[in-house]
C-alpha cells in the first residue's frame, strides 16, 4: 500500500514533535546559536495540573486563608510593656479602701513606689464629682498613677445613669492623662447599673470588674474581710499584668500588708 511508502516520513515527524515537547520544558532553548521561542506547551500542562489540585483540595486554601487572617490579627495585637519606673500612687475611694490599701501598700513598698490613700467614708461618685477633692489631691501630691474604688454605696440607686453619669465623667475628667485603674464595687446583690455606667465611662483597660467574684464578708454582709480584701487586691494586680492598658511593676511582696506613706480620712457629710 502507498501509505507504507510514507512510514519512514511519519516516524521522523513523530520523533521531531516529541523532541520539541521535551525541550519546551526547559525553555528557552538555544540551537546552533539561535534561541527557540517558548512553545507554551509545558506551561499549559503545568497550569492544568495546578488547577486540578486547587479544585481537588479547596479545604487547603480555606485553611491557608484562616491562618493568614490569624497572623494578621496577631501582628495587629499590641503587647503593652510593664512600666518598671517608681511611681507616686494615689488611691482614693470609699470604705472599701480599709481592706484594699494595706495590701497595695505592701506591693508599693516592695516595688519602690510611694502610696497615698484617701478614704472618704460613705462616699459616692456624686460626692467625689461635686467636691473637687480629687483635683485638689492631684495638684497637691502630683501622682503618677491612680487607683479608685467607688460604687459600693451606689449599687441600688434607681435611674443610676441619669443621676450619676455626669459625676463619673467629672472624676474621669479630673484624672486627665494620668494612668489609672478603677476597681468596681464587690457586689453582694445585683446592682441597678453602676458597674455598667463606670465601665462605659472609663478608658479601655482601666476598669476592673469585681462583680461576680466570691468574697468572705464581714458582719455587715457587704465589706470583704481583711484577708478577702487582700486577695481581691491580688486579683486586681494579676489582671493588670494581662489586661490593663498601663501596667506597672507590681511584683508579689513578702509582707501581707504594709503602711501607706500617708492616709487621708474624710467623714460622711464633709464638703
Amino acid at each position: 500500500m502507498r501509505w507504507k511508502n510514507y512510514l519512514p516520513l511519519w516516524t521522523l515527524l513523530a520523533v521531531a514533535f516529541a523532541a520539541v515537547v521535551a525541550v519546551s520544558v526547559h525553555s528557552p532553548v538555544s540551537l546552533f546559536g539561535y534561541e527557540l521561542k517558548d512553545s507554551g506547551i509545558a506551561a499549559a500542562f503545568s497550569k492544568t495540573a495546578d488547577e486540578g489540585k486547587l479544585q481537588a483540595s479547596p479545604e487547603i486554601h480555606a485553611a491557608a486563608m484562616v491562618n493568614d487572617s490569624a497572623l494578621q490579627q496577631d501582628s495587629a495585637r499590641m503587647v503593652v510593656p510593664v512600666d518598671t519606673t517608681s511611681k507616686t500612687i494615689l488611691f482614693i475611694g470609699d470604705s472599701m479602701l480599709d481592706g484594699l490599701y494595706p495590701r497595695l501598700a505592701a506591693y508599693a513598698r516592695h516595688n519602690g513606689h510611694k502610696l497615698y490613700a484617701v478614704i472618704w467614708y460613705s462616699s459616692t461618685s456624686e460626692i467625689w464629682g461635686k467636691s473637687g477633692k480629687l483635683k485638689s489631691y492631684i495638684q497637691r501630691l502630683n501622682p503618677d498613677y491612680l487607683f479608685i474604688c467607688l460604687g459600693a454605696n451606689e449599687l441600688f440607686v434607681k435611674d443610676i445613669a441619669a443621676k450619676r453619669d455626669k459625676h463619673v465623667k467629672t472624676i474621669v475628667s479630673e484624672i486627665g492623662d494620668i494612668p489609672y485603674v478603677w476597681i468596681g464595687p464587690p457586689n453582694w446583690k445585683p446592682d441597678t447599673g453602676i458597674n455598667e455606667l463606670i465601665s462605659a465611662n472609663t478608658a479601655p483597660g482601666a476598669f476592673f470588674m469585681s462583680n461576680g467574684m466570691t468574697f468572705s464578708r464581714g458582719k455587715d454582709g457587704a465589706h470583704p474581710t481583711r484577708e478577702s480584701a487582700a486577695q481581691w487586691m491580688d486579683s486586681v494586680v494579676r489582671w493588670m499584668a494581662t489586661d490593663c492598658a498601663h501596667p506597672i511593676r507590681l511584683e508579689i511582696p513578702a509582707k501581707a500588708s504594709d503602711k501607706a506613706h500617708r492616709v487621708f480620712v474624710h467623714q460622711p457629710g464633709e464638703q
